[in-house]
Order: C-alpha cells, then structure tokens, then sequence
C-alpha cells in the first residue's frame, strides 16, 4: 500500500458497487455481517451502504472490543480502584462504559478512585516501575489485536520481580463470537436476520492468520472474506463474498492480502500462548456465557493476575432495560431500531457500550449522520 487515496477512490467504489448489482442473482436478497468494529466505521464513515444495490444489507456484529465488555468487568475494576486502593490503568473508550449504579470508570474517578487513561500496556508498566509503593492494575481488554501487548508487560514485569502490577484480562477472542452468532437460536428467531457470510476483521487477522475461520465456515456453510477497513477494501470484499454465495461456496477468502497471511503472526501467537490461557466460560455483553472465547493469565503468572491477588469475584448485571446494545451485537437489531438512539442515547451521554466507542455501530451511525436517512424509533 503506497497511499491511503488509492482505496478511497469515488469512481472505483462506484465501478464496485455495479459490479456487485451485476453478480445479483434476480429475486434474491443479500445479508453480510462485518464483525469489526472497524469495518462498521467505514461503512458509516464513507457511506459504503449508499453505494450498495438494494438486495445487499450490511449487518452489524459484535467487533467493537468497548462494547463486549460486560458490566460485571467494568464494576470489577472500579472495585479495584475505590475498595482495594488501586490504581487502575486502561484504554480511553473503557472509561466512559456504563456500569452498574448509574457509574461509569470515569465518574467512579470524580468519586475519588485513582483511574487513568493510558496509550497502551506499557504505559501501565512503567507507571508501577516508578512508583513501588503504588499497586498498579492494567485492565486488559480488546481482541486478538491487543492482546500481544499485555502478554509482552506481563512476562517483563515477571522477569523484573514486580510486587505492585497486575493485570486484570478481559481479551476476548473471536473465533468463539462468530461460532456463537451462528449457533444461537437467535440467528434463526423470525425477527433476525439471515445471514450469508462474513466480512472477516482485518487486525485480528493480521495476528491469528487466516486459517482459524476455516472451521466455522465449513460447519454452517457461511463463507468469510477478511478485508481491509478502505471502502474499496470492503466493497471488494462484499464482491467475493456474493460470488461465493452465487456459487454455493463456503469458504475463507483473504482480500486483505498485503498484511494478512494465512498463519498470522507466529511469534506473537507463540507468545501469547506462553503467558495466556483459555477461560473455561466468559460473559460478552449481548452474547452471554461463551466457552473458551476469552483469556487468562496463565498458572505460572498468576501472580500477577488481578482477580487472584485481590480475590475479586465476577457477578453479572443486566443492561439497561431500554437499551438495545445486546441485540444490536448479535446483529438482531440495527441501531436505529433501538428507542434510546439518539435522544437519551448520544456519544455525549451514552446508555450502552455501543455508544461509546469510534468503533461501536450506535456510535459510528451517529457520528456520521447515517441514521438520518432513517426514522428513530419513538421513545
């Protein structure tokens, strides 16, 4: 990739979009989930969907790392700040999630609890290397993508002996989420949505290789083409798609071949493999209790997990009543459908975590006016 205008070109979309209209079969009706929050930026962002003949809908998945996390791990870690002392360390967007009680990490921090935003996992690090008195917890969450950061802190601040950082494990992993989209009663509830395939994650891939959807797109017949997150990148991807599904195929196709490989990256999967270790069961917000679909610190770094040194225990909590994240995830629900949208919902004010993040679907259609086109629900 030498220049970021060569995917943004208008008339190459244009050219795109008919050429996805031509491959129509006639009669038929098109849905694609794009799993990554990414993707579902694009979209918004550069009005892919505009650009897209009527057979074909884009369907909104559980990519956004912000918005799967589940209240029970929000609470988790202001619990650390305000009832155990600790000072606590995560991403920006984590912050501003709702938890439980009408808080948030952010209004936990105007409470008095010592929670900062940091750039990554190393910033943590380096925070309990200067300050030893001061018990330091990274709350570690997001995809594949971040996840060999945390692995790389974790197993230098072992090397270095640290008594004061730990680390609180939220990675999720995707692969699981996808297996269970498709083998939920909701995906064939009459109010759902078919779906055809999938617009595999573009970051993710990079790490994990193409490979691990294979298994999934072979068990229920549902072809994936990884993509880049450029509007050409996704268009050509929905190309591929529409083709595998014209031509009964269900396979793995990679259009973002100038980073990912069909292995990934090895030795970040080696590391993380060193330091990590599958959960038994893990909640998603939305998604519920998943098998082997996150990560913990493995036994020999247990002492630098959290949720030991702190003997912190996990209860679940419903969302708000109202809110519509958790169906929005399991792309059951568009944004718009959801009553809060938009009125007592905003980015300013969120009442979900799909409001929060760049990356959530609420939040990407909001930003880019894409709900504007349609009428919101009323409250």
């Amino acid at each position: 990739m030498k220049y970021v205008d060569e995917f943004r070109d208008g008339a190459l979309a244009r050219g795109l979009g008919a050429a996805i209209a031509r491959e129509l079969q006639t009669g038929r009706r098109y849905a694609f989930m794009e799993f990554c929050g990414g993707h579902t930026h694009a979209i918004s962002r550069y009005g892919v969907a505009d650009l897209l003949p009527a057979g074909v809908r884009m369907v909104h998945g559980p990519g956004c790392p912000v918005c799967v996390l589940p209240i029970g791990r929000i609470d988790q870690a202001i619990s650390l700040a305000l009832d155990h002392g600790t000072t606590v360390c995560t991403y920006a967007d984590t912050l501003r999630v709702p938890a439980s009680g009408g808080r948030s990490m952010l209004r936990a921090r105007a409470e008095g609890a010592d929670i900062r935003m940091v750039y990554s996992a190393t910033d943590a690090l380096e925070l309990a290397c200067r300050e030893p008195a001061r018990q330091v917890v990274f709350f570690a969450i997001g995809f594949e993508t971040t996840t060999p950061p945390t692995a790389v802190v974790i197993r230098h601040a072992a090397r270095l002996g640290l008594k004061n950082f730990s680390v609180l494990c939220c990675h999720v992993l995707t692969p699981a989420a996808i297996t269970a989209i498709l083998a939920s009663p909701a995906v064939s509830a009459p109010d759902a949505v078919p779906l055809d395939g999938f617009v595999g994650p573009a970051h993710v891939s990079t790490v994990i290789g193409s490979r691990p959807y294979a298994g999934f797109a072979a068990a229920f017949r549902k072809p994936v083409v990884i993509a880049g997150f450029e509007p050409l990148d996704v268009m050509q991807a929905i190309l591929m798609l529409v083709r595998q599904v014209n031509d009964g195929r269900a396979e793995v196709e990679n259009q973002f071949t100038r980073a990912v490989t069909a292995s990934g990256n090895l030795k970040a999967q080696a590391l993380v493999s060193e330091v990590l270790v599958a959960r038994d069961s893990f909640e998603w917000r939305g998604l519920g209790e998943l098998p082997a679909s996150a990560l913990r610190l493995a036994d020999v770094y247990a002492d630098l997990d959290a949720e030991l040194r702190f003997g912190l225990s996990y209860r679940p909590v419903p969302d708000h009543p109202a809110c519509e994240c958790g169906a929005i995830l399991r792309g059951i629900r568009a944004p718009r459908e959801c009553s809060l949208f938009g009125t007592v919902c905003t980015p300013e004010n969120p009442m979900g975590s799909c409001m929060v993040s760049s990356e959530g679907a609420c939040a990407a259609h909001y930003t880019y006016g894409r709900f504007r086109d349609f009428p919101i629900v009323a409250a």
